[in-house]
């Protein structure tokens, strides 16, 4: 099922529905939720999931486990999805906060499958135990750490978000304290206790977040210039540091080594 709305299939008799969809470059799907829960993958592109509690971003070929009525937005870069929608009584196991995933071969080619089935897929024979299989597949996975809490102070959340839209590299805790009306020694102190991290360590994770989406169309050294970087090494020593793999994974020419290997 393809470029259909969830809302047309919503009602169908199946505690797992496969759809696939393509959007246009830069697609913002609003602030919005479902009352399933979602395993979203990108075939294609970047996609960037918003919630009141934290910002994922998703490389390519990963995919995020949205839990069912959490209210969500996300930024489609490129994007071609493959997704599920699941009745939260068939995944008990499912996690409580969106979760970021790697798609091993086997789950990719079984949603590639899943998603060419009729909604009133049958129950019994291959179409079932695909199904079936792909539950087993998302629940052996391991999550991968591509995101930063946002607070739930109203101003402390703001500055993040900023910060997100535009990282700089340049930015002190003193300025962000000023901006909060607050020492820096006790805005340092409420923002930790906000986020489990100190302002420093959010902003580094947060640059290092803004790289992916740049990658699809710059280099490393482009990348690591415009987010404040010495030199590429640097952003790929921090980079590997934090996800466990260099930047070059996320690129284009990285992407096609990925293809012919």
């Amino acid at each position: 099922m393809k470029n259909v709305s969830l809302d047309d299939l919503d009602h169908v008799d199946r505690a797992v529905l496969p759809l696939g969809t393509d959007y246009p470059p830069g697609q913002v799907l609003d602030w919005h939720e479902h009352r399933r829960a979602q395993f979203l993958y990108g075939a294609t592109g970047v996609m960037v999931v918003d919630t009141p509690q934290g910002t994922w971003t998703v490389p390519p070929e990963r995919a995020v486990l949205i839990p069912a009525t959490t209210r969500h937005r996300v930024r489609m870069l490129e994007v071609s999805t493959r997704s599920l929608y699941i009745e939260p009584d068939a995944v008990p196991w499912w996690p409580g906060t969106c979760t970021v995933v790697d798609v091993p071969p086997l789950l990719r080619e079984l949603l590639l499958t899943a998603v060419e089935f009729q909604a009133d897929y049958g129950l019994a024979g291959r179409e079932g135990c695909v199904v079936a299989l792909l539950l087993h597949e998302i629940a052996a996975l391991t999550p991968l750490p591509f995101h930063v809490a946002i607070p739930a102070a109203p101003d402390l959340a703001a500055i993040c978000r900023a910060y997100l839209a535009d990282p700089d590299a340049g930015v002190t805790n003193a300025e962000w304290a000023a901006r909060t009306a607050m020492s820096e020694r006790a805005f340092t102190r409420r923002f930790r206790a906000e986020t489990g991290e100190s302002p420093a360590v959010w902003r580094t994770r947060a640059r290092l977040l803004a790289a992916v989406p740049l990658l699809r169309t710059s280099s490393v050294t482009e990348v690591s210039g415009r987010l404040g970087y010495a030199s590429p090494a640097a952003l790929t020593a921090a980079f590997t540091r934090a996800f466990g793999m260099p930047p070059s994974r996320f690129t284009t020419s990285g992407a096609i080594r990925r293809e012919q290997s």
